[in-house]
């Protein structure tokens, strides 16, 4: 395991995941030829599998390469030793050199054997479908915190899969980096086993950082508690409009429009959470994350990596799931959400479901039905539906109180023009005159004085 210290991207050379990136400042994957590759499937029966593999053809592109051929199998389980049968890996091996390519990709998660065996055969490069998303989030990671997290799931990925002749090149890339080199090795200690030692030494290095990094989110999310603005989280399968549709949001409530978040028409686009404020007009105040896309069969290393990083989705006061509309396997998608949030133990928090890119069909929006809305994130009534029942939502147990506040307090008036809806105002004789919407801590600072509370139904 190398990390690059230059291009800031890390690398894990090994015969099973090879993560090798070549962009420099100011490139983009566009501009780099795409690898051809040949995806291969095994259809057990499950009634997603033909959603699986479109999938996979969608994560293919992601990484910067191109299906040229699909190959499926039914079986009723892998092959334990090679994942397809015999035959059907003799026929993957004459597609490869008919082809010419030097990749396939697995649309499962592989053991070691499999992989290795694979490769004999064809004398190709296997990636697996684990493989496969790690790579593209070492891709995608920008933020330190997000290339630790990736790095971590990846050295997690691969210290159970060494193996001789892999871990003597993993060793090459190692050197000094792996924090001691192998001074203290004993006698007659294997390559596997130094590897081994050495990525365990890493995954602790790593370890150790990223609890520097989350001990100050947890400060920085502490101390928005204490501010007792709440939170919004929006939540999804990759792609689904997520940052679009925040960034709607923060153009038109956002304290500025230089704090846009990244979008681009590609899985996994944002790897980072984002947080932004909001102020509507009525000075109801809240902030607003963008969370990591999912997908299905996420890897569990990618999962437990990234919790900290969806710590912003389990403290929210409501989620919004971004579905993409136009999506003929939309409600498989929204099955893996869900199943991810329950795995990160997001479970009790509301949750509203917005179905975006309605633009893309023939159905009219905005609508809502419930809790669940049809918009698009490009379009400015949409904008409003979602705006009015987040607010509904979110704001439920504001009070409506009639203050009465001495002129001497004249930083209690202009605190409750700032932070509280004021709907009414008035001067008498002993101070001024308020009607306020306001949130539950507010009322209850400034209770001595009210003359007339209510609370909103």
């Amino acid at each position: 395991m190398q990390v690059d210290q230059s291009s800031k991207f890390f690398q894990v050379a090994g015969h099973v995941i090879l993560v090798t990136i070549t962009l420099k400042e100011g490139d983009s994957l566009e501009e780099t030829p795409r690898t051809p590759v040949i995806t291969i499937g095994l259809n057990s029966g499950q009634a997603t599998f033909d959603y699986a593999m479109t999938e996979l053809k969608n994560l293919v592109e992601a990484n910067n390469m191109t299906v040229v051929e699909e190959i499926q199998q039914a079986l009723t389980k892998p092959n334990p030793g090679t994942y397809f049968g015999t035959g059907k890996v003799e026929e993957l091996a004459a597609i490869v050199v008919d082809d010419g390519v030097d990749t396939i990709v697995v649309n499962d998660e592989l053991s070691p054997s499999q992989i290795r065996n694979l490769e004999k055969v064809t004398k190709a490069r296997i990636m697996d479908r684990t493989g496969l998303i790690l790579e593209i989030f070492a891709n995608r990671a920008q933020s330190r915190e997000a290339k630790l997290q990736v790095q971590l799931a990846m050295l997690q990925y691969q210290l159970p899969r060494l193996h001789t002749s892999a871990s003597q090149r993993l060793d090459q890339q190692t050197g000094s980096g792996g924090g001691g080199g192998f001074t203290n090795r004993g006698a007659g200690e294997s390559q596997t086993e130094m590897s081994r030692r050495t990525i365990q030494r890493s995954i602790n290095h790593v370890n150790h950082e990223l609890k520097e990094i989350n001990q100050a989110a947890a400060t920085q999310r502490q101390q928005r508690e204490r501010n007792q603005l709440p939170s919004v989280a929006l939540v999804g399968y990759t792609n689904a409009g997520k940052s679009t549709l925040m960034n709607a949001l923060v153009r038109q409530f956002g304290m500025n429009e230089e704090k846009q978040v990244f979008v681009k028409n590609m899985l996994f686009a944002t790897l980072d959470t984002s947080v932004r404020q909001l102020t509507f007009p009525d000075q109801k105040k809240l902030l607003l994350s963008d969370t990591v896309g999912f997908v299905s069969q996420l890897p569990t290393q990618l999962v437990k990596a990234f919790r900290s990083t969806l710590a912003e989705a389990a403290n929210a006061d409501l989620l919004i799931q971004v579905v993409d509309y136009a999506d003929p396997n939309k409600a498989a998608m929204m099955a893996t959400t869900e199943q991810t949030l329950h795995d990160i133990g997001v479970t009790d928090v509301p949750m509203i479901t917005v179905f975006n890119k309605a633009d893309l069909t023939d159905t009219s929006f905005p609508s809502r039905a419930g809790d669940a809305l049809i918009l698009s994130a490009k379009d400015t009534d949409s904008i409003a539906l979602l705006t009015q029942t987040i607010k509904e939502k979110v704001f439920h147990n504001y009070v409506t109180a009639t203050f009465l506040v001495p002129f001497a307090n004249g930083d209690v008036v202009a605190y409750l023009n700032d932070n509280a809806n004021v709907l009414q105002t008035s001067y008498e004789e002993t101070g001024t005159a308020l009607k306020v919407e306001l949130q539950q801590a507010d009322f209850a600072r400034f209770k001595k004085y009210v003359v007339t509370p209510s609370t909103n139904d």
